[in-house]
């Protein structure tokens, strides 16, 4: 049973009280991380929320708060400003060190996005930072104002503006202020593992601020395309792969002690290890070695699209399995093979419909494989290649008999 929502308040940058939610880890949390929401949202937005509660059934423990004069915090929004969210990010950072543990990792949703990569060096413990759909300068707030609505401020000191149908009063010393923060240099020096989430069809910050992000950021950087998803992550499926992404992308950088144990034995020669991250309903972790992937089910089978579905993965082993095997083949002939492609496709077929198999009841496992050789190769040497793709050892391993003795580990 998953631990309950914790409702929180603390000092604000003004002297306010902030509201918050700590979504609590399922056990011994393995790291805390500190969620800034998008600009005019709230700490309950569906981003937000989700997110949250899909890390924490990852292990990792989530503080999502409202910046100051929204949701269910104190204070005049309309006194606030890019600036002042970054101290209240501030306050965040320093009630979690104080009352649980610093946060090792920083996600910020759009303006939210930009916020924690301008905080990131004033909290040293945080190993991690990932923006989701954020722009480069907050100076992009600008254009989600109506035409026009910049020079009023301009003109008169102030303005009402409405954003997602609600209406919010701006003053000059808002747009003066996201003017003049560049995040460039802060993030050429961010020292921290960076992860860049953006939909290419973001149609409220377009994708190149994505590009700007990651070009201005030094390694360890990481970039993951949302495809069709929208601004505000509207989706379940869309949060719920944010969150399977980072949940495994962070722990590389964690160093947890649970992890650390699942790495330590994946370092085993011929040890795979797999482990639920619960951020989904069937997400897996797949350590094999150093190597970290991972495993889902379509949307359509419950699962929430993040990786591969084990069949997936078989077939990906046969695949690889047979393109190693006829590339060995080739070198030690000294064959004129350039590249070879595979493509797979499983299916379950009635043993009746197979004229090859000796099961004639039922219905048995059907895999196509279609090979494809690049080179100068002549016809007999095609042919042969083709003989040597039957002697893959993943290929004899699914002909022959398997034992698979199971355990439960006490």
């Amino acid at each position: 049973m998953a631990n309950p929502v914790q409702m929180i308040h603390f000092p604000g940058a003004d002297g306010g009280q902030l509201a918050a939610r700590l979504e609590p880890a399922q056990g011994t949390p393995r790291a805390y991380a500190l969620f800034a929401h998008c600009f005019t949202c709230s700490k309950d937005s569906l981003a937000a929320t989700r997110i949250s509660r899909a890390l924490a059934a990852a292990g990792i423990a989530v503080l999502r708060f409202d910046f100051t004069g929204l949701g269910g915090s104190t204070g005049d929004f309309s006194n606030t400003n890019f600036s002042s969210n970054i101290a209240d990010l501030r306050a965040a950072a320093d009630f979690l060190r104080e009352n649980y543990a610093a946060p090792k990792i920083l996600i910020g949703h759009s303006l939210g996005g930009a916020a924690v990569l301008a905080v990131a060096a004033q909290v040293p413990e945080a190993v991690a930072v990932a923006t989701i759909a954020a722009p480069f300068n907050p100076d992009h707030v600008r254009g989600l104002l109506k035409p026009g609505a910049a020079a009023e401020i301009e003109a008169r000191g102030e303005a009402d503006v409405v954003l997602d149908g609600r209406t919010f009063r701006i003053r000059k010393q808002f747009i003066d202020d996201i003017a003049g923060h560049n995040l460039q240099e802060g993030i050429a020096h961010l020292r921290k593992a960076l992860i860049v989430f953006h939909g290419p069809r973001d149609t409220t910050v377009n994708i190149d601020n994505a590009a700007q992000i990651f070009l201005a950021a030094r390694h360890p950087k990481s970039f993951v395309s949302l495809d069709d998803a929208d601004h505000l992550l509207t989706r379940k499926a869309d949060a719920a792969y944010v969150a399977a992404v980072l949940a495994a992308w962070a722990s590389r950088y964690l160093g947890d002690t649970a992890h650390a144990e699942s790495d330590a034995a994946a370092t085993e020669p011929g040890t795979v290890t797999v482990q639920e991250t619960r951020a989904g309903k069937f997400t897996q972790e797949i350590r094999a070695g150093g190597h970290v992937l991972h495993a889902d089910e379509p949307v359509a089978y419950g699962g929430n699209d993040t990786g591969p579905s084990p069949y997936d993965l078989l077939l990906a082993s046969l695949g690889a399995c047979t393109a190693m095997t006829l590339r060995a083949y080739a070198e030690l002939k000294n064959l004129p093979l350039e590249r070879v492609t595979v493509r797979l496709k499983h299916d379950k077929i009635y043993a009746q419909d197979c004229a090859e198999c000796e099961t004639r009841e039922g219905r048995i496992d059907r895999i196509e494989r279609e090979i494809e050789l690049t080179g100068a190769l002549d016809e007999l040497q095609r042919a042969k290649l083709l003989e040597i793709s039957a002697k893959c050892p993943v290929h004899r391993t699914l002909h022959s008999e398997v034992h698979i003795p199971t355990v439960l580990k006490s």
